[in-house]
Formats: structure tokens, C-alpha cells, sequence
């Protein structure tokens, strides 16, 4: 099992007093700490037009993190490929694997929101066709012949032959069997272990129909996580933070063309939190390690663990000592793997 950070999103939380200036400074500073603990990759993430600057620009942004660091990979979990050129795209990731040295990672995603994707002149009937587009371009231009259709050469080359490995994430059916047949890993989205033991099934289903061995693709995910010495204390610490990422990708849906500072999530009630806290692995560095472990079992031998340890608007000495303290569930998961 490898472990991942993330996912460095750079959104202003509200009522954060600092500069988008000094919020990119402190991604790029935690992305060396994860490289410094340990970590085997760092991920970042990708909106458009949000109100509280979810970041926009994961090439700028990786090549940055790429330059501040000697080892870890730098990951893309995701880039929206249905809004971007696929020509662009691919010379993009060519010139931040170069910058890296070869440790970029491209993972891709479809994108899930109807206006974002309009405002590129994409749709949500034509993502999927967008994406396939974009991973066949990538694929022929890091190669030695021309791009088909635009009848170009890409240069420069990617550092690796080949180019950078594609991930793709996918939650539904169609998707991840999609993923088993174009991409070289498959990025979850914090499914609990039922649900994650279903989607690994359709992915090796997938794999073993095409007559390809079912670690041909590696699986992957984010899960958010955070931890602490004591497990109420450790949600207490957490809740607020938490609460505001995953409420702010359901006011998505009707932030479009929302101007001024972004506005506070409403407060929690008993159900809403209690729905909260099971999707989130919170709890003491035994605890944590338990409930990887128990994803890895699932995930089988190439897995991928992100753990989504960024947190918009909470301390930086919290959020740097948790991350800290999750070294002891990444040791202790290696062991008994």
C-alpha cells in the first residue's frame, strides 16, 4: 500500500483573513512537509468559479509543488478534462512531468456540474466522450507519431516514455468498467467498505473480461481523515472543518455566478453530523490505522490510500499535527500489509 496527501484544494474558508497569495504559499510549504513525513504523493484537486477560490490551475500548481520537492509524486485528483483542450492538456502534463523529473501522476475526472462544465463549452452528455477524447490525445502525443485528427507531433516529451500514468476517477457502474479499459489506475471517492468491495468487483470484472490481470490497473481513493489522541476529541477538532468541505460541494449546485466573500455553511444538526462522521476516518493513530488497513484488505495489493488531510480555514498547527500524527497509521499499515 502506498499513501497519498491531500487534497490541497487552496479554497478560502470564510472568514480567512490571508491573502490567495499566502494560502498557495502554504500548499506548496505542506506539500514539502508530506514529502518530509513520509508521504508517497501529494494530490491536489480542481474547480472552476467557485466563490471561495477552489483552485483552477492544478498544472501551474503541480509544477510548483514539483519544484519545492526531490521525491514524492505530485498527482492530479482531478483535473476536469472535459474542460480542457486535449492538445494543451497533454503538452501541460508533459511539461510538469518534465519539471518533476517523471513523478507526475494525471488523474482525470468528467466533471459534475452542469453550469462549470457549460461555462467551457462542454455538457454533461458529452463529459464522458470529452474525457475519452482527452486520454486518446495524451496517449498519441507523448508517442512518436502525430496526434490523428490534428495531425501535429507534441513537443517536448514527457520525462517518462509514454508519458505520465492516467488516472481516472469514477464513482458509478459504467464509469469504473471505463476506467478497467483506458487508464492505468482508478481513483475512489471515500466509499465506505461495502460500497468500495462492490467497485473493485466491477473494475476486476472489467479487467478479467478484456483477459488483463486484475493489478493491470492500480486502485486509489481519498478518504478524509484526521488525527488525534483521543477520538472526541479528535471530532471535535474536526467537525467544523469538515462540515464546511462537504457542504460546500452541495452549495455548488447553486453558486453559479455568486459574487463576494463566500458565505458560511448552515449549522449542523444531529442527523446531519451523524451522517457526516461515518464517512469520515477520525479517531485515535490505532483507529485510523484499522480502518485503512480494513480498505486496503479490500483494495488489494496496488492500492493507493489518500488521505485527505487538508482542511480550508483550520490552523495550520492542527492541521500540521494531525498530519504528523498520521505517520503512525502509514507505518503501522505497512507493517502488517
Amino acid at each position: 500500500m502506498r499513501f497519498g496527501y491531500g487534497l490541497i484544494t487552496c479554497q478560502r474558508h470564510p472568514g480567512d483573513a490571508r491573502s490567495d497569495a499566502d494560502i498557495y504559499r502554504e500548499a506548496l510549504e505542506l506539500a514539502a512537509e508530506a514529502e518530509g513525513l513520509g508521504f508517497d504523493s501529494v494530490w491536489t484537486s480542481e474547480h472552476h468559479f467557485f466563490d471561495d477560490a477552489y483552485a483552477p490551475s492544478l498544472f501551474a500548481l503541480s509544477a510548483a509543488m514539483a519544484a519545492r520537492t526531490s521525491a514524492v509524486e505530485i498527482g492530479t485528483g482531478l483535473v476536469l478534462a472535459p474542460m480542457h483542450h486535449p492538445l494543451r492538456l497533454a503538452e501541460d502534463a508533459a511539461v510538469v512531468d518534465l519539471i518533476s523529473g517523471g513523478r507526475f501522476v494525471l488523474g482525470l475526472g468528467l466533471g459534475w456540474l452542469p453550469w462549470e462544465l457549460e461555462a467551457f463549452g462542454a455538457s454533461m452528455r458529452d463529459r464522458a466522450r470529452r474525457t475519452q477524447t482527452a486520454i486518446e490525445t495524451c496517449r498519441q502525443a507523448w508517442g512518436d507519431g502525430l496526434v490523428e485528427g490534428a495531425g501535429v507531433a507534441v513537443t517536448p516529451k514527457p520525462a517518462r516514455r509514454g508519458g505520465p500514468p492516467i488516472w481516472l476517477g469514477a464513482i458509478r457502474e459504467p464509469a469504473i468498467r471505463r476506467a478497467a479499459g483506458v487508464a492505468d489506475g482508478w481513483m475512489a471517492n471515500r466509499p465506505g467498505e461495502d460500497e468500495l468491495r462492490r467497485q473493485v468487483g466491477w473494475l476486476h470484472d472489467e479487467l478479467r473480461a478484456a483477459g488483463r490481470p486484475e493489478d493491470a490497473v492500480e486502485v486509489s481513493g481519498h478518504w478524509p481523515v484526521f488525527v488525534a489522541p483521543h477520538e472526541e476529541r479528535a471530532w471535535e477538532e474536526l467537525r467544523p472543518y469538515a462540515h464546511y468541505v462537504e457542504w460546500k460541494y452541495d452549495d455548488a449546485e447553486q453558486a453559479a455566478g455568486r459574487v463576494g466573500p463566500p458565505p458560511a455553511p448552515p449549522p449542523l444538526d444531529d442527523a446531519v453530523e451523524r451522517a457526516l462522521r461515518e464517512k469520515v476516518i477520525c479517531g485515535t493513530p490505532e483507529d485510523v490505522a484499522a480502518r485503512i488497513a480494513a480498505l486496503g484488505e479490500i483494495a488489494g495489493p496496488r492500492f493507493t490510500f489518500v488521505a485527505r488531510l487538508y482542511y480550508p480555514g483550520m490552523d495550520r498547527s492542527t492541521m500540521r499535527e494531525s498530519t504528523r500524527s498520521c505517520r503512525a497509521p502509514i507505518q503501522s499499515t505497512r507493517f502488517s500489509g
